[in-house]
């Protein structure tokens, strides 16, 4: 474990820094749209659906550049690439504010998805990775357990600022949080060193180090089981409150009941970092899935009920925390530290892809023809994913 003077001078310090910086990058420019844009859709007469658009325009984009952004995370180091991330962010949330026209907020929000491919956990997994090399699983870890609290911290925030100073202000506020907080610390602060340069101490048991190569039918494998997994928190967010209170639930009730979510999936990471590193993290990717599948089992066989609708959000929410780690620890375990960068962007766009898609998808399905059938494809998603882990093999 680590000294707490190593997270002042240390390696360690990436993860000091980066847990500030992924809860800023966050709350940011993923989170507040669910709360602005059916304001942004109300002051400038468009519909919320077209409004939201853009946003899926953003993911979209933001997948189609990840592979470059972890190529550059490679070359280059996250002290150069994400300070980017986050003035490009900046500046995109300031033209959100100004732009009127249909094509122009379209053109934003391409310019967001940018920001989001080199801000979010990808290129902060990447980073780490180019750190610490093959022993970044414990640091990934907390990163995440940190940066679980950004929505915690954001959708309050967000509230509170909307009601001060309305969404245009809103979106001020964070454009300079990220200008003048993330990306001087992104410069200044993160580590500029490589894992190749350090102490024999730091490296890990030749046993250890058999990995796969980044190509073929393992690579296509663990792309198509985070991708698939992509489908289902995209979903869900954006449907799932929505949809449980079509199903009969009250407003306060469905609010109390995503607040589980959180909680929930801090708890996995915490029982990660504490008991489950030992194991291969392809069988913590394995787990994750399974929890999410067995999740959609009482919403099929049971009555709708608050119990049954509580109890899907705590294993969503489990399974969720377990899986963000796993998406930066195994592609390590299984291909290695060499061009991380490049492997996790790779399958990061896939991931932001379908993300992109999840939403509009699951809301057409829904209104033309039921809830019940946008759940069970929803769940179709999360045993892909499942099947694709379980068919994974890890290196001898």
């Amino acid at each position: 474990m680590p000294r707490p003077r190593d997270f002042i001078i240390g390696p360690w310090r990436a993860v000091a820094v980066l847990g500030v910086t992924q809860i800023l990058a966050w709350g940011a420019l993923f989170y507040p749209p669910v709360l602005t844009i059916p304001l942004i859709a109300a002051d400038r007469g468009w519909s919320q659906a077209f409004a939201m658009a853009g946003f899926s325009v953003g993911l979209f984009c933001g997948g189609l550049v990840s592979r470059n952004v972890g190529a550059l995370i490679d070359r280059f180091g996250g002290h150069v690439v994400m300070p980017f991330g986050s003035l490009i962010g900046a500046l995109g949330l300031v033209g959100l504010v100004a732009a009127q026209k249909p094509w122009l907020y379209f053109g934003v929000w391409v310019v967001l998805g940018v920001a989001m491919a080199a801000s979010l956990y990808d290129p902060a997994f990447a980073s780490i990775a180019r750190i610490f090399g093959a022993a970044a699983r414990t640091p990934i870890t907390a990163l995440t357990l940190v940066a679980g609290f950004a929505s915690t911290v954001s959708w309050p925030a967000t509230q509170f600022l909307i009601g001060s100073v309305g969404w245009r202000g809103t979106y001020l506020v964070y454009a300079a949080l990220l200008a003048f907080l993330a990306a001087p610390l992104h410069a200044f602060a993160l580590p500029r060193r490589r894992a190749e340069r350090a102490a024999p101490a730091q490296a890990v048991d030749s046993r250890r180090a058999v990995v796969l190569p980044p190509r073929g039918l393992p690579f296509v494998l663990v792309a198509t089981a985070f991708a698939s997994y992509a489908f289902v928190p995209s979903a869900l967010s954006a449907q799932l409150l929505a949809i449980f209170e079509r199903f009969g639930l009250s407003p306060t009730v469905v609010v109390a009941i995503g607040m589980l979510f959180g909680p929930a999936q801090v708890l996995a990471r915490l029982c990660e970092f504490s008991f489950g590193r030992h194991l291969h993290p392809l069988w913590s990717a394995r787990f994750a899935a399974g929890v999410l599948v067995t999740a959609f089992v009482p919403l099929a066989v049971l009555p709708f009920s608050t119990p049954v609708a509580a109890t899907f959000a705590v294993m969503f929410g489990m399974a969720n925390g377990l899986m963000t780690i796993a998406r930066g620890t195994v592609p390590l375990a299984l291909f290695g530290a060499s061009g991380y960068g490049l492997l996790v962007g790779r399958i990061g766009g896939s991931f932001l892809v379908v993300q992109s898609l999840a939403p509009v998808l699951v809301a057409s399905i829904a209104e033309h023809t039921s809830d019940g059938l946008a759940l069970t494809v929803v769940a179709a998603f999360a045993a892909a994913s499942l099947f694709c882990f379980a068919a994974m093999r890890s290196p001898a």
